[in-house]
């Protein structure tokens, strides 16, 4: 094997879900990414959508043993000693299609190599070969420490969202809407004598408009009262989808740097959007009328090369209070219109 040593890594990262303009649900997945020489594995694979084996969301003695399967410290799931490295991130399935890869050792290097396409029980690299991605060689010592960091860690924790504020049936719904892509959701009017340990479940947690200085600042103390550093979100609009958006882009924990959407600016009729990868972004108008209803369109999708870019949109789409969500397969973004 001739490849030279690439530096191994994980970090944080999701898969965005969200409530679609056609009214379908799509999940939200996060999972931990491998980092190859400090980029997210995945920015090579043509804007894949896709989720590693290591998903929060999985039982734990799943996770475990999908840490010990990259580790070798158990029998590949594939012929060939072949391991999943992405899969859908709809199912369990190898069906709708998985990145697969061969993992071996040589001495103490652990190698990736052969990576490919893969819908069945064998793979075919001459058809379905990724044959610009590695092999890969890394270090044994730096690879089992990243591995093994993941097994003292709840792959699930901290994946519940707390919904405070006075509209009450709008608060179902979000919570409604938040549990169906996957987030779970709890609704409170403050957080006054809540154990510390109901507390930790939290990752973010979402104000209503009516919700007081007072009471939004007496939340927060609670929570850095035993040491927790939570988002918060304050709700731009009565807009569902608009809110299920503001939530998810305060869960990513993924580092800015390892991100492919890292810009997003909305005013004079355009969007200015900038990616730091090639990759297909979509961007949703949504804005509400003068009797504060709510509308959607889809005002782009389409791939974008590096770099910052200017997006004209339709006019009738900002009309008013309006706001823009841009997506790309890992990221969520949202900026409100300044006309």
């Amino acid at each position: 094997m001739s490849a030279e040593y690439a530096a191994f890594g994980l970090a944080p990262a999701m898969r965005a879900g969200g409530v679609l303009t056609n009214g379908d649900y799509q999940v939200h997945r996060e999972f931990v990414d491998f980092v190859v020489d400090g980029r997210p594995l995945l920015f090579q694979l043509s804007d894949l959508d896709a989720v590693s084996p290591l998903a929060s969301d999985v039982p734990p003695a799943i996770f475990t043993a999908q840490v010990r399967g990259l580790l070798l410290e158990a029998d590949a799931p594939l012929d060939g000693g072949r391991h999943i490295i992405y899969g859908c991130p709809e199912c369990e399935g190898i069906e709708c299609g998985a990145v697969t890869a061969v993992i071996e050792r040589e001495g103490d290097d652990y190698v990736w190599r052969d990576f490919a396409w893969q819908t069945g029980e064998r793979a075919d690299l001459e058809r379905n070969g990724y044959h610009a991605i590695g092999p890969f060689r890394f270090h044994g010592t730096e690879y089992r420490a990243a591995l093994n960091a993941l097994l003292d860690i709840d792959p699930g924790a901290r994946r519940r969202v707390l919904l405070i504020g006075a509209r009450v049936a709008l608060l179902a719904k979000l919570a409604a809407a938040l549990r169906a892509i996957g987030i779970g959701a709890d609704i409170a009017r403050d957080v006054t004598g809540v154990p510390a340990d109901e507390l930790r479940v939290y990752g973010a947690v979402v104000f209503g408009p009516a919700v007081a200085d007072a009471e939004r600042a007496a939340v927060r103390e609670s929570f850095r009262a035993v040491g927790l550093d939570v988002a918060h979100v304050e709700g731009l609009a009565p807009i569902v989808p608009l809110l299920v958006a503001q939530v998810e882009h305060a869960l990513d924990r993924g580092p800015r740097e390892l991100r492919r959407l890292t810009g997003l600016v909305a005013a004079e009729g355009a969007a200015g959007v900038e990616v730091t990868t090639t990759c297909r972004v979509r961007l949703t108008a949504h804005r509400l009328d003068r009797l504060s209803r709510g509308h959607a369109y889809d005002v782009f999708d389409g791939t974008l090369e590096p770099g910052r870019h200017r997006i004209p949109l339709q006019a009738r789409a900002v009309k008013g209070a309006s706001f823009i969500v841009a997506r790309t397969s890992g990221s969520v973004l949202v900026a409100a219109m300044a006309h």
